[in-house]
């Protein structure tokens, strides 16, 4: 979703626990990191994509910016979960005026929301072939996401200082990210997992092209929450533990069974998104896993994604093809962000004049 036209843009990952901000410069086809950098979000802060607390995200907005000498001001953001809606739609074969004049009509039928209450947005993916004249068809990729949420995360931008450009998809920009970082192969069937807080963006993709999508409502949180209950931690401990940090008063062997439930629930839900894609897309089968979020860095979550799915599973490093200056940034900063940064990375390759 456009709201006006700049040339290089700050991508700006707004997630429960935290924002993360990437800035990239181009040189022909080549990207390098200008700045890079993460601020945590106060628990609650935003719950199920919802902005609460609109004061301290937009302070985050702020500190990401300045504690890491962001000057530029234009940003693209994304949204994910319940107030958007991703569809493929099978139209007849038509110009770019005609679908521009009917696209409203037509994602009526397929939008569960108001289409006053939408931004709606598509993109045309491929023609099927023509019999007759006025004969075949053309698939087309349908976005649609609620104004009201829109409105908030770019409420949230212009309250930090700075100014929203675009509005992009999660699932999108991971997969912005990973094109970008991957050699594409045409018949491989790759998935795109975020692991974040609250949410898993799932983009299964079949060469180049988008199959499926969904946002599962459950993440990283989970894990310290079962943690906070089971072992009586605080929040912080339990966020460390459940990334196999040691902690004082519970061991790994404590937590072990506890994050190994809490891995049962979420690739129970992993999998009906799976057997729901394997249902109504032309092949049945995953080539490879690339994990990416805070929640793959829990313990043990990887191993289980891999033994579950009979799958490869690599974590998806969203800097393999982008120069990053680790004597200016560092190294540790590199090996700190990647594991959350793909989201960003692919929305700061967007561009003002996208569509």
């Amino acid at each position: 979703m456009l709201f006006r036209r700049t040339k290089s843009l700050v991508g700006l990952d707004i997630g429960s626990s935290a924002v993360k901000a990437v800035e990239l410069r181009t040189d022909g086809k080549s990207y390098k990191v200008v700045a890079v950098g993460s601020e945590p979000v106060p628990p609650d802060s935003i719950v199920d994509g919802a902005i609460i607390d609109s004061g301290v995200v937009s302070d985050a907005i702020r500190k990401v910016f300045e504690s890491n000498e962001i000057k530029t001001k234009d940003v693209v953001a994304s949204l994910s979960g319940n107030a958007v809606i991703v569809k493929k739609i099978t139209l007849p074969l038509m110009s770019e005026t005609e679908l521009s004049e009917s696209i409203y009509w037509e994602a009526e039928q397929y939008i569960p929301f108001d289409i006053q209450d939408v931004d709606l947005d598509y993109q045309v993916l491929e023609s099927g072939p023509a019999a007759e004249e006025g004969g075949g068809t053309m698939d087309v990729l349908l976005v649609a996401a609620k104004k009201e949420k829109i409105a908030d995360y770019t409420g949230v931008i212009t309250q930090a200082g700075r100014v929203p450009a675009i509005v992009d998809v999660d699932a999108f920009a991971l997969q912005n990210a990973y094109e970008l970082n991957y050699d594409i192969q045409p018949d491989a069937v790759v998935v795109l997992l975020n692991a974040g807080a609250s949410a898993i963006n799932i983009n299964i993709i079949h060469g180049d092209q988008s199959v499926f999508t969904r946002d599962i409502s459950i993440g990283g949180n989970a894990y310290t929450e079962a943690l906070q209950k089971e072992l009586n931690l605080s929040f912080e401990d339990a966020d460390l533990l459940k990334r196999g940090v040691p902690i004082e008063g519970a061991t790994f062997e404590d937590a072990d069974p506890v994050l190994r439930a809490v891995s049962e629930n979420l690739l129970l839900e992993i999998k009906k998104t799976f057997d729901f894609f394997k249902a109504t897309a032309a092949s049945d089968r995953i080539d490879k896993i690339v994990l990416s979020g805070g929640a793959s860095r829990v313990e043990g979550f990887a191993d289980s994604l891999a033994e579950r799915f009979d799958a490869t599973v690599e974590p998806f490093d969203p800097f393999q093809a982008v120069d990053f200056d680790t004597k200016k940034l560092g190294e540790d900063l590199r090996a700190d962000v990647a594991p959350t940064a793909a989201v960003a990375v692919g929305l700061a390759l967007r561009r003002g004049d996208d569509r």
